[in-house]
């Protein structure tokens, strides 16, 4: 996907969306719906979330698990060599 169809040029619409592959990756049900629904859409180039779907967005996101510092299923650059 091109950088074009990827940002919104919304700061925080584009923070969400750089996590937007976890979010459908990890959705189930109605969430995943959702989910897909606006990966279709971001594609559109004035796509922009409703108020209502950036309230959704940003709690799928905040709900997303963090990776802890000993995950090791997170490969870094210092252990590649």
């Amino acid at each position: 996907m091109s950088a074009d169809h990827s940002y919104t040029g919304d700061p925080e619409v584009d923070r969400l969306l750089f996590s937007w592959g976890r979010v459908v990756r990890d959705a189930e049900g109605w969430a995943r719906g959702f989910a897909l629904s606006i990966q279709r859409a971001r594609k559109k180039p004035s796509w922009k979330p409703s108020a209502k779907q950036l309230s959704v967005m940003q709690r799928m996101v905040a709900e997303l698990p963090q990776s802890q510092e000993g995950d090791r299923s997170v490969s870094l650059i210092e252990d590649a060599e």
